[in-house]
């Protein structure tokens, strides 16, 4: 029993007591002496019963918010059970799966067709122990449905939300109205007209399936054991972000690629600036100024760059006039964060030489893109192709999509000298 519960019932018990020897009409010194008594002890049962209160609020609000989390761990739990290795014995030799993999592989398949085995996205991640060039993943998370992007990909350092999809498109409502407010011009006057609140839509859809191809030989089998687990995992984790950077920027729409952002900014009404110039900070500055003003951003801490890193090294060579400030340190100075890639943005082209950058930034808790993704990884064998050398061909593959949210979240610099 609580604490405070047992001083409620003690509470109880003394009022109970007082109110019997308030009722007697003359009562004796015993009894006068049981009434200071039992007020007293009442008092310092009050001050316990408001201590004992305190603490177990805030117990209650531990156990709470461990509650609430309690889904998300357990789920984590199991995920970094999951073995891959598992799953490339069962293709190559027929081996059962057993443990978590075999329950998530089997949870995977009844919530979705698989013609291979189901492979959860949380398996790519790196698990504790392994490095990365890039850094150790952290996945993302959006409410209610679990993503990922892989923390060292340039989709998700410029803001991008990956979204799970079970089955079917996923559409995302987003208001274009124009509706305004106004004075009324006298004392019966009407205020501002009705105005249509209209929305447009922004899908995703499942058309688009990214390929991974892995060939694994006997030796590479035979030799590297558990090893196999993580150098598959880095393997898969590599190639998916790399064309999923490149596909989000540089998708051009045909030959099975999702729309990318260049290639989609007119339809998604993104506005590009031509700059046509070198690279300064005063072009950049103007673009977050039209942010701002669109409501978009509260200042340049919120924005976030991607450019080219040969954008980088002409800024930083770029100084200022009697100064030893840089273009590039007044970039830092003041804009949120930098990203730089050259698998993301496409090469300088041109005399002089010259290519694009974008801006994003979150408004609203809203990302400025959302990458789709349905089900999670299927994973399938050829018997077939490397049965000669009795290696093993594996393809993965994924069903992706991207869209943008609010086109007034994202601008598109291009022409940068």
């Amino acid at each position: 029993m609580l604490t405070s519960k047992k001083l409620e019932l003690r509470r109880s018990e003394i009022r109970q007591s007082l109110a019997e020897l308030a009722n007697i009409e003359s009562p004796s010194k015993d009894e006068v002496r049981k009434m200071g008594e039992l007020d007293t002890e009442y008092r310092a049962k009050e001050t316990q019963f408001r201590a004992a209160l305190v603490a177990e609020d805030v117990e209650r609000r531990e156990a709470g918010a461990e509650l609430e989390t309690r889904s998300d761990r357990e789920w984590s739990d199991l995920m970094a059970g999951f073995e891959i290795r598992q799953v490339a014995l069962q293709l190559d030799e027929g081996r059962n799966l057993d443990g978590r993999t075999a329950e998530i592989v089997e949870e995977m398949r009844a919530q979705g067709g698989y013609r291979g085995t189901p492979v959860p996205w949380e398996a790519l991640e790196v698990r504790a122990g392994e490095t990365l060039a890039a850094g150790t993943p952290d996945p993302i998370r959006t409410v209610p449905i679990i993503e990922r992007l892989f923390s060292g990909s340039v989709a998700a350092r410029m803001g991008g939300n990956m979204i799970n999809i079970g089955v079917g498109a996923l559409e995302y409502p987003v208001a274009t109205s124009a509706v305004t407010a106004g004075w009324g011009a006298s004392e019966t006057g009407d205020v501002a007209g009705p105005s249509a609140y209209t929305t447009l839509d922004r899908p995703l859809k499942p058309d688009h399936n990214l390929g991974v191809q892995m060939k694994i030989t006997r030796k590479a089998m035979k030799q590297s054991g558990a090893a196999l687990e993580q150098a598959v995992r880095r393997d898969m984790n590599g190639a998916i972000e790399e064309a999923l950077d490149k596909a989000v920027f540089l998708g051009t729409g045909a030959a099975g690629q999702p729309t990318g952002i260049f290639a989609g900014a007119a339809a998604w009404g993104v506005t590009e600036t031509a700059v046509d110039a070198a690279a300064d900070w005063a072009a950049i500055r103007s673009e977050v100024v039209a942010f701002m003003t669109g409501n978009a951003a509260a200042g340049p801490s919120d924005v976030r760059m991607l450019m080219r890193p040969e954008i980088w090294d002409g800024m930083d060579g770029s100084f200022i006039a009697s100064t030893a400030v840089t273009e590039w340190d007044r970039l830092i100075a003041a804009i949120g964060g930098v990203v730089m890639s050259h698998n993301a943005l496409a090469a300088p082209t041109g005399t002089p030489k010259a290519s694009s950058a974008i801006l994003t930034t979150t408004a609203g808790g809203v990302a400025p893109f959302f990458v789709g993704a349905w089900g999670g990884i299927d994973l399938i064998r050829d018997p077939f192709a490397d049965a000669k050398s009795g290696g093993l061909r594996l393809t993965a593959l994924a069903t992706m999509d991207v869209t943008v949210s609010r086109s007034v979240q994202t601008r598109i610099l291009t022409g940068l000298q």
